[in-house]
């Protein structure tokens, strides 16, 4: 075998990006490197890879789509070696491919990643950010280790452990009227304008909110990025109903945001991890799933103010 693995990563890169350009950032390897190992391969197995387009990147042939799936089960397997040496071993170490609620991520994500590869060196964590029936499926094709994600109609053959409680609550922008109490009932709510947050399960979730009280909301906006409805929300379009806490009160274009408490007892959505019950667990997954206990929970959640310091808020 006159290739390696490293030439076969590359190849994917581009293939799954169409760009050299693109391939060079999303790997952080120079696009000469890249080209490289992309004509080496096409000349060691003798078949086209990609066409190239002038200044309009990269397609695959019909060899080059049938050899990008193979390539990827050929890194999988190898990475899959790391897993098998770890639990013949006691090393935790492989990688890891950890797929999170794309509400949840931002906040979530970064600290409870770097925690955990600082505890052990030898591991690696591939995200892969989806909504929640995403996830699912990911989980169900094992295209994904682990999830992150909500209590949000979990079917059978998924396991899902909870780490932490997170009750709905409204947000506004500063000027609007509702910044200035300290709760909002669903019937004040329902004839003002929602920027909802339009995710699978996510609004069925909102909405199930108000059909209990046997309310209607007033949807004058939609979008799928959370981000775009806090940004909305700042610029006064209307109000939004989110679960999460992120510890900045900022919207993107540095407009602020005013969280309120959501009068009345409501179902909380619940982090937790999610896996494949049918699979054993490994010992790297294992060990994701024990620290994301340490690192999670009512009293603590990386980027958020977690649940228990709100209440002694409001106590106080």
């Amino acid at each position: 075998m006159r290739y390696t693995f490293r030439q076969l990563e590359y190849f994917i890169a581009a293939g799954e990006t169409g760009s050299i350009t693109l391939a060079s950032e999303r790997i952080n390897i120079s696009q000469p490197s890249i080209s490289t190992a992309i004509s080496h391969l096409e000349q060691e197995l003798g078949v086209q890879l990609f066409v190239r387009h002038h200044a309009q990147g990269l397609s695959l042939t019909p060899a080059g789509r049938t050899l990008l799936r193979e390539a990827k089960r050929v890194i999988e397997q190898a990475e899959a070696l790391y897993t098998v040496a770890s639990e013949a071993g006691d090393q935790v170490r492989g990688q890891l491919t950890v797929g999170c609620l794309v509400t949840l991520a931002p906040m979530v994500l970064p600290e409870l990643t770097h925690s955990f590869t600082s505890a052990f060196p030898a591991t690696q964590i591939r995200h892969a950010e989806n909504n929640q029936e995403r996830l699912l499926e990911g989980l169900r094709r094992a295209e994904i280790d682990i999830a992150l994600t909500y209590d949000l109609q979990i079917p059978d053959g998924i396991s899902f452990a909870p780490l932490a409680s997170l009750p709905a609550h409204v947000v506004v922008g500063e000027s609007h009227p509702f910044a200035r109490q300290t709760a909002v009932s669903l019937r004040e709510l329902a004839g003002e304008p929602l920027v909802m947050l339009d995710l699978p399960l996510s609004r069925e979730y909102f909405l199930a909110l108000f059909m209990k009280e046997g309310l209607e909301p007033t949807i004058a906006m939609r979008s799928a990025y959370p981000d775009v409805v806090r940004t909305m929300v700042a610029n006064g379009y209307g109000y939004t109903l989110a679960n999460v806490r992120p510890r900045s009160d900022l919207a993107l274009d540095g407009r602020r945001v005013v969280r309120v408490r959501l009068a009345g007892e409501h179902r909380p959505m619940r982090i937790g991890t999610a896996t494949l019950s049918q699979l054993a667990k490994s010992r790297l997954v294992t060990a994701f799933e024990t620290h994301c206990r340490a690192f999670v929970s009512d009293a603590y959640i990386p980027g958020m103010v977690a649940p228990d310091t709100e209440r002694r808020v409001r106590k106080g």
